[in-house]
């Protein structure tokens, strides 16, 4: 069969047109959600979750508690809330741990806050003798004093492939995406306030950049900031040979040719 010059021109041009609109809708196409993937398997995560998410693993950090004390807090806040910060719930219960006033957790608006419901849970969490040796669903209940304690234990291997991942101690393992029309103006100030508000000094973002002097730590900056992302018009993440980046946020974190940086954590 032969083409004429004039059908090649043509089938150039209709194959030049699918190929910029697939590239202009392909950041529509996959929605809005997040996913921690580690080698024990991924969880589905939408973007309030992961933001939830990313603030307790902060606390953690900056309370320089196991991983196990994670595994559990994500395994209560799943149970409680879903990992939402819920503005009510049964009785006077609020937030992400379903904590009571009436039971001594504090005002209702401090709980609201998911930084200090944490913190609060940690507090608990930790006057629980041997809690990390204890069975998940053990701990959870002896600081949540639930109707049914056996509950938190469907929760548990999700917790452990969160846990692994937001702690950083499985690399490049947290990745969000939105489509361009939930993209937000940037709001850098107010990012880096919330960062410090969960991980505590002196980790603090300047310039664009976090300082950190564990890889483990870098990592688990960086998937706060990826899980912050939209939320705070963020749209780039270098750290460790690796970036990720809003317009193509579906792909995670791909190799950055050297330019994303092992001491620092770079934020924009």
């Amino acid at each position: 069969m032969r083409w004429s010059g004039a059908a090649l021109v043509v089938v150039l041009a209709l194959g030049i047109g699918a190929y910029a609109l697939l590239s202009y809708a392909r950041p529509y196409l996959h929605g809005d959600n997040c996913e921690v993937r580690t080698p024990a398997g991924s969880v589905q995560l939408d973007l309030e979750q992961a933001e939830n998410a990313a603030t307790i693993a902060a606390v953690s950090q900056r309370k320089h508690l196991p991983e196990q004390a994670l595994v559990i807090a994500y395994a209560t806040a799943f149970q409680e809330s879903k990992i939402r910060n819920l503005m009510g719930g049964d009785r006077d219960s609020i937030g992400l741990f379903q904590q009571r006033p009436s039971q001594g957790w504090g005002k209702a608006e401090k709980i609201s806050d998911p930084a200090y419901a944490t913190t609060r849970f940690f507090d608990a969490l930790i006057k629980v003798k041997h809690y990390e040796k204890l069975p998940v669903y053990v701990a959870a209940q002896k600081v949540q004093r639930s109707a049914d304690g056996s509950l938190y234990a469907q929760h548990e291997d999700s917790a452990k492939v969160m846990a692994a991942g937001y702690t950083g101690r499985v690399t490049a393992s947290v990745r969000c995406w939105y489509s361009p029309d939930r993209r937000t103006k940037p709001r850098l100030a107010a990012a880096a306030q919330l960062l410090q508000t969960g991980y505590g000094p002196p980790l603090h973002l300047d310039k664009n950049a976090v300082a950190v002097d564990d890889p483990s730590l870098g990592w688990s900056v960086a998937s706060w900031a990826v899980s912050h992302a939209q939320g705070y018009g963020l749209t780039e993440v270098r750290y460790a040979g690796k970036r990720w980046h809003a317009d193509d946020g579906f792909a995670g974190w791909t190799d950055d040719d050297g330019k994303a940086p092992a001491g620092r954590v770079i934020i924009r």
